[in-house]
């Protein structure tokens, strides 16, 4: 499975003691880093938190936002913070007299603003195994959100692997042809303007400056490194990295084929080529 880097999760869930609300996102990132912000009923969970999205994860740069919003239990042992209430008043008080007309709080707005609810205290190791069991559940959700955008761009990188292959086999033909004919116009100008050099001295030159433009083996190894590109995508998942150095390595062969190229033909194939790697390298920047 291809994943992207790229990817969205959210979740909520009721608990006994209000909503767990977990938000994961997900961008493109050299390694994995990951930026945690928990409320204070999740903050001891930090270190767990961290090690599990990093045994999940391969790379990108992760944010985790986890929080718990508190409803108002029907137990005794809720109590509204009288400190919190009387400083909401005087603040309220204050806001009036400078907009006389702004509406009042509701009942509902005071009891859900932070701190005016003592609710039971919570049992942190319920809260901990709702927590585990939740982020798992999120974590999914970013996998599959992740993977669905790996395979988007997978069939983008497929396709330009398509479109250069088609490059090199239109190319192919061409070039005994194009070799032929520009060794017969340096064949006319060398006895034109070396009269005293004899035939075989001629042929020779000719022979050695057709070894140097010959092609066949960077066509070769563009050819390998196609099909090593399409095996990558199709057996492994960490694929990034090993992508991104296979895309410098089919750029360089592509600028091998400009610099040896004897005809217009040979020079458009290799732009061609080079265009369609940099898309390739684009895509591959959002993979892991």
């Amino acid at each position: 499975m291809i994943y992207s880097m790229t990817g969205f999760a959210t979740l909520e869930r009721d608990t006994a003691y209000g909503k767990i609300l977990i938000e994961l996102r997900s961008v493109n990132h050299r390694y994995l880093e990951t930026h945690i912000k928990l409320d204070e009923h999740f903050r001891s969970f930090e270190p767990f938190v961290r090690d599990f999205v990093g045994q999940k994860l391969g790379r990108g740069k992760v944010e985790i936002r986890i929080s718990l919003m508190q409803t108002m239990s029907m137990d005794k042992s809720a109590e509204l913070n009288l400190n919190i209430l009387s400083e909401l008043a005087k603040l309220s008080n204050s806001v009036f007299q400078h907009f006389p007309t702004s509406p009042s709080l509701t009942v509902s707005e005071i009891l859900h603003w932070p701190g005016v609810l003592i609710n039971q205290a919570i049992d942190n190791k319920m809260l901990e195994a709702d927590l585990k069991s939740f982020l798992s559940l999120a974590i999914v959700d970013l996998l599959n959100a992740k993977a669905r955008e790996g395979e988007k761009l997978k069939g983008i990188i497929l396709e330009r692997l398509v479109e250069i292959e088609n490059q090199i086999d239109q190319l192919k033909p061409l070039l005994p042809m194009q070799i032929k004919t520009y060794q017969d116009k340096l064949t006319a100008k060398l006895k034109e303007n070396l009269k005293s050099l004899d035939q075989e001295r001629i042929q020779q030159e000719l022979v050695l400056y057709a070894q140097r433009m010959d092609v066949d083996e960077e066509l070769t190894r563009l050819s390998v490194h196609l099909n090593e590109v399409r095996r990558i995508l199709e057996k492994e998942s960490l694929v990034g990295k090993k992508l991104d150095f296979l895309m410098q390595e089919l750029n360089r062969e592509a600028n091998t084929l400009g610099s040896k190229s004897v005809s217009i033909e040979t020079s458009q194939v290799s732009m061609m080529l080079k265009v369609l790697i940099e898309q390739m390298r684009e895509q591959i920047q959002n993979l892991e």
